[in-house]
């Protein structure tokens, strides 16, 4: 792995006049400022439909596309709307997404461009979606069949809908729905072909500018989703109601006193090894179509994960359970060899746990954020990173650098402001990204925010909390020639650039 650096920017965040940021584009200008800023890496959040709250990492499906991310404007340069569709567009906020207003529009414009897809295709353009449909059988059929009951049943999840034979998939009962809902079931795997579609040129087009995309798969899948109803065996279910019988989250942290509980149901370990981990391998396979390395989030997970019992309200009194990770990655390293794999390593991490990413080779996660808290033995400090890591400002779940900085206190500010020789004219974020740079981390990574200075009401995510995340969008002007060519000076100057 070469000495690089790279952004941090989910596409959600992209500027657009629909209210969210989406594969048009605004997505390809940001490709040409990380080219023009020298940057190798662009790293997205998950790529899935959302559901609950807003989270990339509560999708319903862990294969499909978020449809809200779709372009438009590409769909009128298909043919699939006329200007006149794209007018008279609501008033949207250019710094944050306004998910229920989006969501609306959107979906009215994707009503009409199906409609006109099934009206005016040719036979070639029909074609290629029946070979997409056939090709992406092993996942699109149940995602699209799941999307089109759930929303028949008022969007309520799974284990909820009121036919018990449906629930629990008996296939008289999957053909009745598929027969009934056969029209819903076609949008629904549309939105899907024009998402690859869309995301495939886009990719392409990063791959000519010498940008590689880093992309993100979260350990576990939401409850409500197409990956737990058609793959109920997998996953700790409770057999009467189908509610997750075990939890997954993490205990007490940094982040939440009380611990994270996420909700996810865990998983049947032991069934998943019995397949010889198929599951997952189609969930790997798949990503690495759309992107070209995998951050694994929640690394721990897989040496050992924290199990919290189905009816407890926060996640303080959970269990460990150990995990099969290395049969896991020794199963897919016999498929592909070399794997490319970032471990979020974050959290509470054990010498198990580091002996499992180093078993394999993946590289570790650096936050230096966290790295002025303690005394010298801190692993986050620049000077006891090592090469085999990536080494973050912060990352999509931190305070930007200028909100971590004003919040600052005490001892670990002093060893800040002492290790950083100060504040730079600059601004206090491009001493973060400086010390990233300069760090011995093959990669660095900065969010975007940090990039521009912002403050903390440009934060992503607060953990734990459920509701006014992910909102946060940028203006189109801020990415500048000015901005680019700083970046770029130092990214040569830390070594990090061949040209």
């Amino acid at each position: 792995m070469t000495r690089s650096s790279g952004i941090l920017l989910h596409p959600t965040s992209l500027p657009s006049p629909f209210g969210i940021g989406d594969l048009g584009e605004d997505a390809y200008q940001f490709i040409d400022f990380l080219h023009d800023a020298k940057q190798k890496y662009w790293q997205i959040l998950p790529l899935g439909p959302t559901g609950y709250g807003n989270s990339p990492y509560m999708c319903y499906s862990a294969i499909a596309g978020n449809p809200l991310l779709l372009s438009p404007v590409k769909l009128l340069e298909d043919g699939l709307l006329t200007p006149g569709d794209l007018e008279n567009l609501p008033t949207f906020s250019s710094h944050k997404v306004n998910f229920p207003l989006a969501i609306e529009t959107k979906t009215k414009l994707y009503h009409l461009a199906f409609e006109r897809f099934q009206t005016f295709a040719d036979k070639d353009q029909k074609a290629t979606f029946d070979n997409f449909c056939h090709s992406q059988i092993y996942w699109l059929d149940d995602y699209a069949l799941f999307m089109a009951v759930r929303e028949e049943h008022g969007d309520k999840s799974w284990h909820q809908w009121e036919q018990a034979d449906l629930v629990k998939r008996e296939p008289l009962a999957l053909i009745h729905w598929q027969n009934h809902l056969k029209p819903q079931i076609s949008y629904h795997k549309f939105l899907q072909f024009k998402f690859f579609e869309q995301w495939s040129a886009l990719k392409d087009y990063a791959h000519k500018h010498e940008i590689e995309i880093i992309g993100d798969i979260p350990i576990y899948v939401a409850h409500d989703s197409a990956d737990v109803w058609a793959n109920q065996e997998f996953f700790e279910l409770d057999p009467e109601t189908g509610a997750a019988a075990l939890m997954a989250g993490v205990p007490p942290d940094y982040f939440s006193e009380t611990g994270q509980l996420w909700g996810n149901p865990v998983y049947n370990w032991e069934k998943l090894a019995h397949t010889q981990f198929n599951w997952w391998i189609q969930r790997f396979e798949s990503l690495l179509k759309l992107v070209d390395v995998i951050r694994v989030d929640h690394f721990r997970g897989f040496q050992a994960f924290w199990a919290v019992e189905q009816g407890e309200t926060t996640a303080i009194d959970g269990r460990w359970i150990k995990a099969p990770g290395a049969d896991l990655f020794a199963t897919i390293q016999q498929k592909w060899g070399h794997l490319p794999i970032l471990a979020e390593d974050l959290g509470v991490i054990t010498p198990d746990v580091e002996a499992l990413r180093d078993q394999f080779g993946f590289p570790g996660m650096k936050v230096l954020q966290f790295a002025f808290g303690s005394d010298n033995g801190n692993p986050f400090l620049p000077f006891n990173h090592a090469p085999n890591f990536v080494v973050y400002t912060g990352t999509h779940d931190n305070d930007t650098s200028v909100g971590w900085f004003e919040k600052l206190e005490g001892v670990e500010r002093d060893r800040f402001l002492l290790y950083a020789g100060g504040i730079c004219k600059e601004g206090i974020h491009w001493d973060l990204i400086r010390l990233a740079m300069t760090s011995v981390a093959n990669i660095a990574i900065f969010p975007l925010q940090d990039v521009l200075g912002l403050g903390g009401a440009a934060r992503m995510n607060f953990p734990g909390v459920a509701e006014g995340n992910w909102e946060w969008r940028y203006d189109p002007t801020v990415l500048n020639e000015p901005l680019a060519l700083r970046l770029k000076n130092l990214t040569a100057i830390s070594g990090r650039t061949t040209s």
